[in-house]
């Protein structure tokens, strides 16, 4: 099995933070996954992918969506998957956006997995909190059937 950190290499150029990622889709698992080198962006909700990778994975469009790109343009595209993401020892399925000609990373399959950003270096990691599995905060409140009693 690969180390995180051989499986994985972050670098930063010019302020931007980069990420190598697995993608694949899970309803083929025959297909082959895909490396990419992904830009991390915490202001984006969702991963994008362009159309090349939507094709080699075969990820069929479930729907499409309104997005509004960085210059306020709104635009239609399809939404896609499922997709499984993969980075280090952490893995989400989700849909993607099709837009774009590379992939980037959003915040919500960056808060699924449990990664972390160090902006001063630069990277993203696993949560060094929870190195081993991806932790996740909720809110429950038990019912009164879900309370044993004594």
């Amino acid at each position: 099995m690969r180390t995180a950190s051989a499986r994985s290499k972050e670098t930063a150029t010019g302020g931007m933070i980069e990420a190598d990622i697995e993608l694949s889709n899970p309803s083929k698992p025959k297909l082959k996954p895909l490396t990419t080198r992904a830009m991390v962006d915490t202001g984006a909700m969702t991963i994008c992918i362009p159309k090349h990778v939507a094709v080699q994975l075969q990820l069929p469009e479930i729907e499409k969506r309104e997005v509004t790109t960085a210059d306020e343009r709104s635009h239609v595209v399809p939404y896609v998957g499922p997709i499984r993401i993969r980075f280090a020892n952490r893995t989400c399925l989700t849909g993607a956006l099709v837009i774009g000609d590379s992939v980037l990373l959003g915040a919500v399959p960056m808060e699924d997995m449990d990664l972390v950003v160090s902006p001063s270096a630069g990277t993203i990691t696993v949560n060094p909190r929870s190195p081993n599995i991806p932790s996740a905060l909720v809110k429950w409140l038990p019912h009164k059937t879900d309370i044993k009693s004594s």
